[in-house]
């Protein structure tokens, strides 16, 4: 078991508490003030080492969350006094292509659009990210302990996106959830990609009518296999890859992730979205700042960035920090993303904080890399804030995380410590 104690902890959801935080495996199993009062001694393995009064505290907070108690003849405890500094669950990007455009490379590391047809709902972000890239290393040393990796923007329909920890060799065991949506793009980026090579789409009509055209045919698909279930006389439907990585958007149990940075393109997302009653995720939302009241009539999630970039094509012109205060302080819960990597995935944060002095309030800000995005992923139950019966996803820094010169002192993710800053 891990202990960290004597941090001020801000739980991002219970507010900032002085308590001490027990891990178990890869869970959060106690919080709270009398495991502060444990000896920085208490490490056990066959020896008591210690007050015999301090397993027997920590054996109550364990009883009380339901949680096999503590044998100090055979278990052990490792102590992180983290006293003077802050402790934070780890933060969350709710937009990156972390490990599809691998650092440092051309094509060779290029796997986040497939630019050979712009319907590709059926493609999957896990088999193209590569986690020995160096930057998921940056990121958890960052404080970044998991992201939403998605397909580019290329396509009109780009693929599956996945939520990840920033920790592993192996991506199948660094999952949260697959998938977490599907991706789609309006604007620019496909009309240029497929324009330039006198495909369709040329035009923002004929990206409208390609989505339509694909969710009208899944949804003539998902109609069929239930009629073939419920009938057996009626033939099941010859099986299509694309149509079928639809249904759970069909069903609602994903939303579509739509690439918008244009006002007249988060209307046309919100449009096609109502026609076929779907979930719905804005992410860029440049333009937000001027559409606040229709933004907020409609209430769809929004994932607000790349900020801190240059306004590098036309859909940018209006591109601000001042975008996340403004539609937070309205009152929408708005994530914020690094669009990785685009900007690089540690300095979501500063982002964060950059936010924060053109107007958002601090703590909405924190919760825009934490728990918000969580929740629009639909992960919300396993990270995004310090609650027992978390996943171990715990930063401790020596300073405000918003602010520049703080720095990261130790990341854990699932309960393991990941980095540790030499002093």
């Amino acid at each position: 078991m891990l202990l960290i104690k004597n941090g001020t902890v801000n739980t991002i959801t219970q507010g900032i508490q002085k308590v001490g935080i027990l891990i178990k495996g890869k869970k959060i199993v106690a919080i709270g003030e009398k495991l502060n009062s444990l000896s920085t001694e208490f490490v056990f393995g066959g020896e008591v080492i210690g007050r015999e009064d301090d397993y027997e505290e920590l054996n109550k907070e364990l009883r009380a969350n339901g949680e096999l108690e503590f044998d100090p003849n055979t278990d052990t405890l490792e102590v992180i006094d983290a006293e003077d500094n802050f402790i934070y669950p780890g933060f969350i990007d709710a937009h990156t292509h972390l490990g599809l455009w691998e650092d440092g490379m051309g094509v060779e590391g290029a796997d986040g659009n497939e630019e050979t047809d712009p319907i590709t709902p059926h493609l999957n972000v896990i088999d193209g990210i590569n986690p020995m890239d160096r930057t998921f290393k940056e990121a958890y040393e960052g404080g970044i302990t998991a992201v939403c990796t998605t397909p580019g923007s290329a396509n009109v329909m780009g693929g599956q996106a996945a939520a990840i920890k920033t920790f592993g060799r192996r991506i199948d065991k660094m999952i949260i959830k697959n998938p977490v949506a599907s991706k789609v793009a309006f604007g620019e980026n496909p009309k240029s990609c497929y324009g330039s090579k006198d495909d369709a789409p040329q035009t923002r009509m004929a990206i409208a009518a390609l989505l339509r055209e694909n969710l009208r045919k899944a949804e003539e698909y998902l109609f069929d296999l239930k009629s073939a279930e419920e009938d057996e006389d009626i033939d099941k439907p010859e099986f299509d890859i694309k149509l079928e990585s639809l249904i759970p958007v069909l069903k609602k149990e994903i939303p579509l992730k739509a690439h918008a940075h244009r006002a007249d393109d988060m209307f046309t997302a919100m449009r096609i979205a109502q026609e076929f009653d779907l979930k719905l995720t804005i992410d860029h939302c440049t333009e937000g700042h001027i559409i606040v009241e229709e933004l907020l009539e409609e209430d769809y999630p929004l994932i607000v960035g790349p900020s801190l970039s240059e306004r590098s094509k036309i859909e940018l012109r209006n591109l601000t920090f001042e975008t996340a205060g403004i539609l937070s302080n309205a009152g929408k819960d708005i994530c914020i993303m690094t669009d990785h990597p685009v900007i690089p995935l540690q300095y979501l944060p500063i982002c964060a904080g950059l936010a924060v002095k053109y107007g958002m309030k601090q703590e909405k800000a924190l919760e825009s890399i934490t728990i918000n995005p969580a929740k629009v992923l639909g992960i919300e139950d396993r990270v995004g804030s310090i609650e027992v019966g978390k996943d171990a996803d715990i930063v401790i820094w020596d300073g405000n995380p918003l602010e520049i010169q703080s720095n990261v002192l130790c990341t854990i993710i699932d309960g393991k410590v990941v980095y540790k800053r030499e002093a």
